[in-house]
């Protein structure tokens, strides 16, 4: 073996010694399971018109790559990005559009929406670039009482809303698949937990129903939209894609999704093709609730 052979070896070891010993607080991967470095993700959404971001809601290191991903996107874009999130119920656009424009306090903004638990640690750095760079920020989500009404009654519930309650929903009646695997699998543990409601995956479809709506709805030409969104309502292509590739079809949509695991070496068969990128945490990376 020639010392050229020798020191390549040595190299080698010694850079997977490092990254044995490191302590790694995440790792991305494609859908095949291939290690794939920031800039590279960041490369694939400049060009596309949706990127979903799937987060689990209460990790901190989901929350730290969502404002480091949308002001490293604005720079890329030019500016040319607009911001919307599940954390917002529809019937909030207003005061949400009136906080980003200056128009009330934050006091009162903070007072009147309906804001997460977690909202001052983990989304208010999100609103507050929007405001800082006057970018449209989207309320996407169903108002919540409308989604206990699926899940009460089924869709049919939602027929005997007035005109300005509607409005704030996807248009009826609305599609609904439940072999998609994400409402399936829902619907599979609920009964092996002696709990089955048919209506619960529906109360999640209207959901993405309406935050797929309102992407549609909100969308500029030229204009990237980055969507925050548990990582449900996105994973395995389906939930909120799903119906906004019925709503607009033929847009050029990225995907991350986010996994916790106890090892970050390699992707877990499982968690492969969830998304175009894949977001690895350890299993114990602190909460931010």
């Amino acid at each position: 073996m020639t010392i050229k052979k020798i020191l390549i070896i040595l190299v080698v070891s010694l850079i997977m010694v490092a990254f044995k010993t490191d302590k790694p607080a995440y790792r991305i991967f494609n859908a095949d399971g291939k290690d794939v470095k920031y800039g590279k993700m960041l490369d694939e959404m400049e060009n596309a018109d949706v990127v979903f971001f799937g987060e689990l809601h209460n990790n901190p290191i989901c929350h730290w790559l969502q404002i480091e991903l949308t002001k490293d996107l604005y720079e890329k874009k030019d500016s040319a990005i607009m911001l919307g999130a599940e954390m917002f119920e529809s019937d909030n656009q207003l005061i949400l559009n009136e906080y980003i424009g200056g128009r009330i306090s934050d006091k009162n903004y903070k007072k009147e929406a309906k804001l997460w638990p977690n909202y001052d640690t983990d989304y208010a750095p999100l609103v507050e670039f929007a405001k800082d760079h006057q970018l449209e920020f989207i309320a996407t989500n169903i108002p919540r009482r409308y989604a206990s009404i699926v899940y009460k009654e089924g869709f049919e519930g939602l027929d005997s809303l007035s005109a300005e309650g509607r409005s704030y929903i996807a248009p009826l009646p609305v599609d609904y698949d439940s072999e998609l695997k994400g409402y399936r699998s829902m619907l599979e543990e609920m009964e092996g937990m002696g709990h089955a409601n048919e209506n619960l995956p529906k109360a999640q479809a209207i959901k993405d129903a309406t935050m797929a709506y309102s992407i549609a709805g909100a969308m500029e030409k030229g204009t990237l939209f980055i969507h925050y969104n548990g990582t449900y309502h996105s994973n395995d292509f389906e939930g909120i894609i799903w119906y906004l590739n019925n709503y607009k079809p033929g847009l050029k949509i990225v995907t991350i999704a986010s996994v916790e695991q106890e090892d970050l070496e390699k992707l877990e068969e499982e968690n492969e093709n969830k998304a175009d990128f894949i977001i690895v945490i350890p299993e114990s990376m602190t909460k931010t609730h």
